[in-house]
């Protein structure tokens, strides 16, 4: 008995399809022709098992045939457990905690002086600028000449109240009398105070115009000129923008089918690709609301004070969303696939000899070019890493050259 070949059984197949598609129509749009191609890796698959079957009953049958046989060369890789770590990667952005536009703590007003240019660098509450506080400053001083006629009656009062005291002490004049006095006194007294306290407010309000930096930090825009109204608000006018860049985070929005995986505390690995710095931390912030429009949720991570980045550079963030102290990693190149699933290779000993053997995989995550095998190896195995692509299961192996 002759041993039957791949290429024999290929040209046959070749042979009648090519005569059965002399009988029929020719069909030369494209996607005929790759349903023809698919048809027939479908055929070569299934030719490739029964030339594997035929093989191996003829290498039992004849023993000639199975002494000629030759053996594959392959390149073989221990497989053993080891740690594997799967990274969620996505695009994040820096962010600012301390981004402050300057603001009066009153109504706003006229600008007088702006005492700060860009660049500058300022202290909380350092001077910015002044507003226009005239009116202001002559209620002070209208409220404030109240307090002198008040203070001339309330002395007047107090002598009176102190002469009609003493005639009292003396067993002279009347209760009734002393009593009035004594109230003249108290009601005069209280109308001080109440002048005082509305001094007190006028200067409060007159020194609203003094407006001061509530942050650390370097003057990053001003748009704000002497002469123009002022109230701090970006949307409506002239400002001072201040920003801290010693208190910044990368903010990422992560995927909401990720929701499961991603927790704060999630170690997190971040390159900033244009400055050719990263560095190593943990998910500090996660929001609890899915975005309408990236269906995603956000998160923050804290960035070390020593980097000096700058707000909104782009961040490549690596977030640890799958881990495993232990089990089966391999190349995922070595992973193939047929009708049945996915499979690997293995050498295997039988007798004297070196053999391939079919394992049936089950996978898990991929990480680069690494898979992680859930089913169907065991740590010592020795699998198939080169020459793996024309073997097949029984087939003889040789890690030397022959």
């Amino acid at each position: 008995m002759q041993k039957i070949t791949k290429l024999s059984l290929l040209i046959l197949l070749l042979a009648v399809a090519s005569s059965c598609g002399n009988t029929e129509k020719k069909d030369d749009s494209l996607s005929s022709k790759k349903a023809n191609l698919e048809k027939l890796k479908a055929e070569q698959a299934k030719l490739d098992d029964k030339i594997s079957g035929l093989e191996k009953d003829i290498a039992k049958l004849d023993t000639s045939a199975a002494a000629a046989e030759k053996a594959k060369l392959v390149s073989l890789a221990t497989i053993d457990k080891q740690p594997f770590n799967h990274y969620l990667q996505l695009q994040g952005t820096v962010d600012n905690k301390n981004v402050s536009y300057v603001t009066p703590s009153g109504q706003g007003g006229q600008i007088k002086a702006i005492y700060v240019k860009q660049g500058d660098h300022v202290k909380k509450g350092q001077l910015i600028l002044k507003l226009d506080n005239e009116v202001a400053m002559q209620n002070v001083a209208a409220i404030k000449q109240q307090i002198g006629s008040i203070q001339a009656q309330l002395d007047l009062a107090k002598s009176v109240y102190q002469r009609q005291k003493n005639l009292w002490d003396q067993h002279i004049g009347t209760e009734v009398q002393l009593l009035q006095d004594k109230t003249n006194v108290e009601s005069l007294e209280n109308q001080l105070k109440t002048i005082q306290a509305n001094v007190s407010a006028a200067q409060a309000q007159a020194n609203q115009s003094n407006v001061y930096s509530d942050v650390n930090g370097v003057v990053d825009e001003v748009t704000a000129h002497v002469g123009e109204t002022f109230n701090g608000n970006p949307l409506t006018g002239g400002y001072i923008k201040i920003v801290n860049n010693a208190d910044l985070k990368i903010t990422v929005t992560v995927p909401e089918n990720y929701a499961g995986k991603v927790s704060k505390g999630s170690i997190a690995e971040v390159n900033m690709p244009d400055v050719n710095k990263s560095f190593k931390g943990t998910i500090s912030f996660i929001s609890q609301t899915i975005g309408t429009n990236s269906r995603g949720f956000n998160t923050e991570i804290k960035v070390p004070s020593n980097l000096n980045l700058r707000p909104n550079q782009v961040a490549i963030v690596k977030i640890l969303d799958y881990s495993v102290p232990s089990t089966i990693v391999i190349n995922v190149n070595t992973l193939q696939t047929d009708e049945n699933g996915k499979f690997v290779l293995v050498a295997a000993k039988q007798g004297d000899k070196l053999i391939a053997r079919k394992r049936k995989v089950v996978v898990g995550e991929l990480s680069g070019d690494q898979i992680e095998i859930k089913q169907g190896l065991q740590a010592g195995e020795q699998l198939i890493t080169e020459g793996y692509q024309s073997i097949y299961d029984g087939q003889l192996l040789t890690t030397t050259a022959s």
